[in-house]
């Protein structure tokens, strides 16, 4: 039985119209679960592999039958905790993630306000690091209000959040800001978490994918070096509003940021770059969503200020570890 080690070419397709499928995972199966992706195909070449991922979508069984992880092999879940939490209230929350059981193939960052990085950083178990929410385009100075990627460093933190919708749609930062901030932040060694996603009016005028490659490029523009950033697609009008991209919808634009990046910046970069998801995630819904294969783990808002629930969502990748088992 031959195993072929590959990234099959995606189809770049439109998203589908926001809609709840009932469609269940794959049960196509790899022989174990580790960095690259892989499917058996018994006697089939890999000319094949668009026949078994048309059969797959037929069935409602999925994208392609790859369950595997992409890159390091690591899941990456990241819990933004946005303007909230008092010194009571985030103790408590570091308590609870501090003895929460984490499974060991997943790396896991949060992203408390400012004010309390310090704080969390003190007393936050060192299985989990701190990211901090935005960063200025440079070296500090007469910025008020800003904070530089050189004072996170000196702080300890090891990872930043760039291009998150409410900075994009609240605060008015360009696409072009954000490349920028983006790339002065990977020059002082932070890891970039580099948000992208759509508004209700871009899905339902069919421009998902205009509208996040749009973003990308921006961040392409600016970026050279792309081993330390994770994409994270977040759908505008699934942030904290309990609505949820299906898993099937989740995974078409994540294919389709795949596609592009290695279309755009490399195979290399596109094979091993963590695409992760964020809009309401939770307990409930993380360990369906996991068993998508471009789907590499998620940003979390809401349900990051419960520790026990951030837990579950952590653990999540046991869900895609089964599929692939």
């Amino acid at each position: 039985m031959a195993v072929v080690y590959s990234r099959a070419a995606h189809s770049v397709a439109r998203p589908s119209p926001i809609a709840v499928s009932s469609a269940k995972p794959s049960s196509i199966t790899c022989p174990q679960f580790s960095g690259l992706r892989c499917v058996e195909f018994g006697s089939r070449t890999e000319s094949g592999f668009d026949a078994l991922s048309q059969q797959l979508q037929s069935e409602g069984r999925g994208h392609r039958g790859v369950v595997s992880m992409a890159g390091t092999g690591r899941f990456f879940v990241g819990g933004n905790w946005k303007c909230n939490g008092t010194v009571e209230s985030l103790k408590k929350l570091v308590d609870e993630l501090n003895s929460a059981k984490l499974e060991e193939d997943v790396d896991i960052v949060v992203s408390p306000p400012y004010l309390y990085i310090s704080q969390v950083l003190g007393s936050l178990t060192k299985r989990i690091e701190v990211a901090a929410q935005n960063c200025w385009t440079g070296k500090g100075g007469a910025f008020t209000g800003e904070i530089s990627a050189d004072q996170l460093v000196d702080g300890g933190v090891k990872w930043v959040i760039q291009g998150h919708s409410e900075r994009r749609h609240v605060i008015g930062e360009t696409d072009a800001m954000i490349g920028q901030k983006s790339a002065y932040a990977l020059s002082k060694n932070l890891g970039v978490i580099a948000c992208v996603g759509e508004k209700l009016e871009d899905r339902e005028a069919n421009r998902t994918t205009d509208v996040v490659f749009e973003q990308l490029q921006a961040y392409a523009d600016a970026v050279s070096d792309w081993s330390n950033i994770v994409v994270a697609y977040e759908p505008v009008w699934a942030i904290g509003t309990g609505k949820v991209a299906s898993p099937q919808q989740a995974q078409e634009v994540h294919a389709a940021i795949r596609q592009w990046l290695k279309e755009k910046i490399s195979p290399e970069v596109s094979s091993k770059t963590r695409i992760i998801y964020g809009g309401s995630v939770n307990g409930a819904n993380s360990a369906e969503l996991a068993t998508q294969e471009d789907i590499d783990g998620f940003l979390v808002g809401g349900a990051a200020l419960k520790g026990l629930e951030f837990a579950t969502i952590c653990n999540a990748v046991t869900a895609k570890k089964a599929v692939a088992a």
